[in-house]
């Protein structure tokens, strides 16, 4: 486990500070895996998890959400067949908060005991 899946996420509120670019360039080789995508103009962390099956993907994307549901903070979840992707972002400030690395570096250490990765 990393110093970051083990932190808690703070409560986030609609003007609670986005990262900044520094903040974002030290968190982000943190979780090396993970792409930054801008969508209408929210930048989101993302990553897929590739898995022999649906069943195994299902799994994967109900332990994410197993995750989430804890911490009160929720991602983009899209499952198919053998793949889950996965996207991190705050609602509330439209934008990328400490809280989103917490949960790609949780959403990794789910990964690392899933059933059937590939």
């Amino acid at each position: 486990m990393t110093a970051l899946s083990q932190a808690h996420c703070e409560a986030c509120r609609a003007d609670a500070p986005k990262v900044s670019d520094d903040e974002l360039a030290e968190l982000i080789r943190l979780i090396p895996d993970w792409n930054i995508e801008v969508r209408d103009g929210i930048m989101q962390l993302e990553k897929v998890f590739l898995f022999k099956n649906f069943k195994h993907a299902l799994a994967f994307t109900n332990a994410v959400g197993e995750i989430a549901e804890a911490e009160g903070h929720h991602p983009g979840l899209l499952t198919e067949w053998g793949k889950v992707t996965v996207t991190w972002w705050s609602h509330s400030i439209k934008g990328l908060h400490r809280n989103d690395f917490i949960m790609a570096a949780r959403t990794d250490e789910v990964a690392k005991t899933a059933e059937g990765r590939k």
